[in-house]
């Protein structure tokens, strides 16, 4: 597996990069037998540290955990605990999932833009056509929406947009105010 172990304006000593790859390596090989690449990030918010870790795993999945401490090691440590209740609860799905899988995930290309947040209401805008402040290159997974579910879940995203395989099409999973999952997708509406 390939680490990436980075500091945003704080340095990042041999020990905690040690100490990184053995212990997020024992979380992951618990539940993923062939992990690609780990990412962990590591920043300074006021007194606290943040570490951010994302795990891409062969099947084409990603899992995501993120932890605030006062300590570094401290915050490493809740990311990796995050990261493993997360794998724990999804091991059977994942094993599953690989079994049945005779191939990684296809991901497909697509572009994703960030809007200017909209002016006061006393404001009144120019044009109706937003204001694009940045334009980045993404990947739409083709997923079953079970597979898009725990993507979802195990990214700590709110809502993942994916290529059904069963019908072709783009559909949207969410998570509602509720606490249940939302499933939006066009083709069914006939």
């Amino acid at each position: 597996m390939r680490y990436q172990i980075t500091g945003k304006q704080i340095d990042i000593g041999e020990a905690l990069q040690t100490h990184v790859k053995s212990e997020l390596g024992s979380v992951i090989e618990k539940y993923a037998q062939r992990p690609t690449d780990a990412q962990v990030v590591f920043s300074k918010s006021a007194h606290e540290h943040v570490c951010e870790s994302t795990v891409h795993l062969s099947t084409g999945l990603t899992t995501t955990a993120k932890a605030k401490a006062t300590e570094i090691y401290a915050a490493f440590d809740a990311c990796a605990e995050k990261m493993d209740k997360q794998l724990r609860r999804y091991k059977r799905r994942l094993k599953n999932h690989h079994q049945e899988r005779s191939r990684p995930v296809e991901l497909s290309g697509a572009s994703t833009y960030i809007l200017a947040a909209e002016a006061g209401e006393e404001d009144e805008p120019d044009s109706l056509a937003p204001v694009i402040v940045a334009e980045m290159q993404t990947n739409i997974p083709s997923l079953s929406v079970g597979e898009a579910v725990m993507q979802m879940e195990l990214a700590g995203a709110p809502v993942l947009v994916f290529k059904n395989e069963k019908g072709g099409g783009v559909n949207v999973v969410y998570r509602r105010d509720d606490g249940n999952v939302g499933w939006i997708d066009p083709a069914a509406s006939g």
